[in-house]
C-alpha cells in the first residue's frame, strides 16, 4: 500500500461502520464503550473484516478481547496499518 494509513481515516471508517450496525453517530466518542454502544463480538467479528479489507489489518481474537472503548480500536487499527 503506497499511501500512509491515518489515525483518523481508520476512525472514519469504524465510526461509519459502528453508526450503520446500531448506535446513533453522535454517542460514537474515541471514550465510548463498547458495552455502552451495544456492540457484541459478532458484531467486532464484522468489523474487524472492513477493517482487513479496508487496510489490510487483521484483528484477532485475543485482540477483540481487549479491545473496550472505541478509541482502542481505532488504535489498534491505526498502528498496525503503518
Amino acid at each position: 500500500m503506497a499511501d500512509t494509513v491515518t489515525a483518523e481515516q481508520v476512525e472514519q471508517v469504524v465510526v461509519d461502520f459502528l453508526a450503520e450496525i446500531g448506535p446513533e453517530r453522535e454517542l460514537i466518542k474515541r471514550d465510548a464503550t463498547l458495552e455502552e454502544l451495544d456492540i457484541d463480538s459478532l458484531d467486532l467479528a464484522e468489523l474487524s473484516q472492513v477493517v482487513e479489507e479496508k487496510f489490510g489489518v487483521r484483528i484477532k481474537g485475543d485482540d477483540v478481547a481487549s479491545i473496550k472503548t472505541v478509541g482502542q480500536a481505532i488504535d489498534l487499527v491505526a498502528s498496525r496499518a503503518e
